[in-house]
């Protein structure tokens, strides 16, 4: 069994969501001696751990991209990917400066270039201490009516691949919401599928063809997520999910 963990901002007023600087380096700085971080695919060891953070924000490329190379993590970026420019000369105090909720509002993403560019995801893959999934092209809830699977699913890992020049096999879920459909699709076109959920992992095929992430924002310690009563919730979710036979 290995954990998945799931972050989003670092330093938002979105607090359910986002952690401070200093918090996050504690916590990758305790992973790095305790665990080794894994791309999806990789070979899965004892001490294995795979850390993934949601929605490609600026904030990542800003403070966390920094501690990676620091202290030689690997980490996963979900990517949305319509909201994603080229290139931007917006400073970073101003690409910092929205409240979670004026992010996707009308064309704050051009203006304000909240999330990371296509030049700065570059850079970071090249470095080899990040490696993409696509997080749809919009960031909608893929279990809505009406939504076009195809688009946001398969139309997103088109868009990412042929902008960063590597292959997408990652699928994150927005919101961690799915219906059979989205996630026929999502494994039809990625290799590794990845939701909510809060339960460790027996492989990369996760439970049920779905890969589990643990809630890694919020913390209020930088070894929360490791201790043994928290692990043993997880296992345990785990172990009753495999049984059920249920994702």
């Amino acid at each position: 069994m290995f954990s998945v963990i799931m972050y989003h901002h670092i330093n938002s007023d979105d607090l359910p969501l986002s952690n401070t600087d200093t918090m996050m380096e504690l916590h990758l700085r305790l992973i790095s001696e305790r665990y080794t971080t894994l791309f999806p695919g990789d070979t899965i060891g004892s001490d294995g751990i795979c850390l993934t953070f949601d929605d490609a924000y600026y904030d990542f490329y800003h403070y966390v991209f920094p501690l990676l190379k620091k202290y030689n993590l690997k980490a996963l970026l979900a990517v949305p990917s319509a909201y994603i420019l080229e290139d931007t000369d917006v400073t970073a105090e101003r690409r910092l400066s929205l409240k979670h909720h004026e992010i996707y509002e009308a064309e704050n993403y051009k203006s304000y270039a909240p999330f990371c560019t296509y030049t700065e995801l570059r850079e970071m893959v090249r470095s080899g201490h990040v490696a993409i999934a696509s997080h749809s092209m919009n960031h909608v809830n893929l279990s809505d009516e009406g939504v076009d699977l195809k688009r946001e699913i398969f139309g997103s890992k088109i868009a990412l691949e042929e902008n960063l020049g590597c292959r997408i096999d990652s699928f994150v879920l927005p919101y961690g919401k799915y219906n059979d459909a989205s996630v026929a699709l999502a494994r039809e076109h990625y290799s590794y599928v990845f939701r909510i959920g809060n339960a460790l992992n027996p492989s990369w095929e996760g439970i049920g063809g779905l890969i589990y992430r643990i809630k890694g924002d919020g913390l209020r310690s930088a070894d929360e997520l490791f201790k043994p009563l928290k692990q043993l919730r997880y296992w345990f979710k785990a172990m009753i999910k495999t049984v059920k036979g249920s994702r």
